[in-house]
């Protein structure tokens, strides 16, 4: 086997055989020297001195010819300006957002680190826009951001398709689930979670079904305060209960504008899966410090449930998990504990039948006539809503939707939002051409339509591509 083909094999590790490559490149060396130069066990350093590239004599090793140098990183100066101008932090999903210097960091050490040519990144949460600095500094990686927060999605996308960096961004309650598409994708998975035992347990069990495999590392940031050891012991308890191994502990790696309780920092802990680690997440709805699904918040009054009930025609609650079909209505929702994209999702989700849905009153869908009409427009081809506003009570509103017949692509691509989009998509194409057209035209207009649809689901797509994607079936 050649060097090259070696360290292919390797993957992202394939950096820990540099400092070794290294020492063969200048001169010849004992196995001893390499193998404490490189921190790699004996065993695996030998492999290395099997490739056919490297020559042996009396004991020693050396390169029996150059291996072309890693390319530099790239500048990572425009990370100012794009941090800058992040969507506001959102108190309710426990936004803090890490410092520049820190932002800079991660994307410096992930390069150090591994090797990222070639390799995805998994981005499990990323309000402090740590795949963008990644592939900043090393665009020949690919990362995918899965966050619940729309606006964040959209930021990431502009600027990504903006810089020409290769990052796909999915929308996601890790409670409710992983999009099928990243599962089992990622090389490493990065994710900064809630501090709470709960959160970080949610995050992490789904950073791991991210995992391509067992070589695949997880990276989270995490910090508690000294006052409070007893939360840390909960939380590295949590770790070891999904059979994470610590791989290392990077101590204050990460600094925030915030977070004083944990001293504005966190540790930046590197995780590696073992055969004892669980495929399954828990799901629990409170896992948050602050808003309406922290660990201390309260449960919906028994009367407003009833009156959103009644005024539904169901007789029991739909939970909001969207992930997967909902079955035929009515149905009625309490999302009053929605942190903002529930209520676009459920009804994304929803069949063609009426749905009742009970939020706050001081729902981002609901506050002003803008906002009414923007959620109006994405549902257009499937229902008409109504908003009452101050119903049951001055601290909840309830959203009818009516169904509509479904009559264009559009439509059809809102009839199936659990399918691979751009199946859907050519059916529906064929379905209303004017003319007969086949599948193999379908699939290239498609294509065209939408060059960067593989498997992702109509579901999973951040808020501002569905809408993207319905007004274009429309044309």
């Amino acid at each position: 086997m050649s060097l090259t083909s070696f360290l292919a094999a390797r993957g992202v590790h394939a950096r820990a055989f540099h400092p070794i490559i290294g020492l063969l490149a200048a001169d010849w060396q004992p196995l001893d020297e390499l193998v404490r130069a490189s921190a790699l066990p004996r065993r695996t350093v030998e492999d290395l001195l099997a490739c056919e590239d490297v020559e042996s004599r009396d004991g020693r090793w050396r390169l029996a010819a150059p291996v072309p140098a890693i390319p530099e990183r790239a500048s990572l100066d425009g990370m100012a300006t794009v941090l800058k101008n992040v969507p506001r932090p959102l108190r309710a999903l426990d936004h803090v957002q890490a410092d520049l210097a820190t932002v800079r960091k991660r994307a410096e050490w992930l390069d150090d680190t591994y090797a990222l040519t070639g390799a995805h990144l998994v981005c499990v949460g990323d309000h402090d826009l740590t795949a963008l600095a990644a592939c900043m500094a090393r665009p020949t990686l690919r990362a995918t951001v899965i966050d619940v927060d729309d606006r964040l999605l959209e930021y990431v996308d502009t600027v990504a398709t903006s810089l020409g960096l290769p990052i796909r961004c999915l929308h996601a309650d890790f409670r409710f689930g992983l999009p099928p598409a990243v599962a089992g994708t990622a090389d490493l998975v990065f994710t900064d979670p809630p501090y709470t035992p709960e959160g970080m347990r949610l995050f992490l069990a789904r950073a791991v079904q991210a995992l391509r495999g067992p070589e695949g590392r997880v990276i989270a940031a995490y910090g508690y305060s000294k006052l409070a050891p007893t939360l840390g012991l909960k939380v590295q308890r949590e770790i070891l209960s999904l059979g994470l191994v610590t791989e290392a502990v990077l101590p204050a790696f990460n600094r925030y504008h915030g977070a004083q309780a944990v001293g504005s920092a966190a540790d930046l802990y590197v995780l590696q899966p073992t055969s004892s680690t669980p495929t399954q997440a828990t799901t629990p709805t409170a896992i948050y410090t602050h808003g309406p699904q922290s660990l201390e918040a309260t449960t919906t009054a028994p009367e407003a449930v009833g009156a959103l009930l009644a005024k539904s025609g169901a007789t029991t609650l739909t939970p909001p998990d969207w992930t997967s079909p909902y079955p035929r209505g009515p149905l009625a929702f309490d999302l009053t504990p929605d942190p903002g994209p529930w209520l676009s999702r459920v009804l994304l989700a929803a069949p063609r039948t009426p749905v009742t849905a009970l939020v706050a009153n001081n729902h981002p869908d609901t506050t002003n006539q803008a906002a009414q009409e923007s959620l109006k427009s994405l549902l257009a081809n499937k229902f008409t809503l109504t908003f009452h506003r101050s119903t049951p009570t001055n601290k909840h509103a309830v959203i009818t939707a009516t169904p509509l017949p479904a009559t264009t692509s559009a439509a059809d691509l809102l009839n199936r939002p659990h399918g691979k989009l751009a199946n859907i998509w050519r059916e529906a194409l064929i379905k209303h051409a004017p003319t007969p057209l086949t599948k193999r035209d379908a699939r290239a207009r498609v294509s065209t339509l939408a060059p960067n649809l593989t498997d992702e689901r109509l579901i999973d797509l951040p808020r501002h591509q569905v809408a993207h994607v319905l007004t274009t079936a429309a044309e």
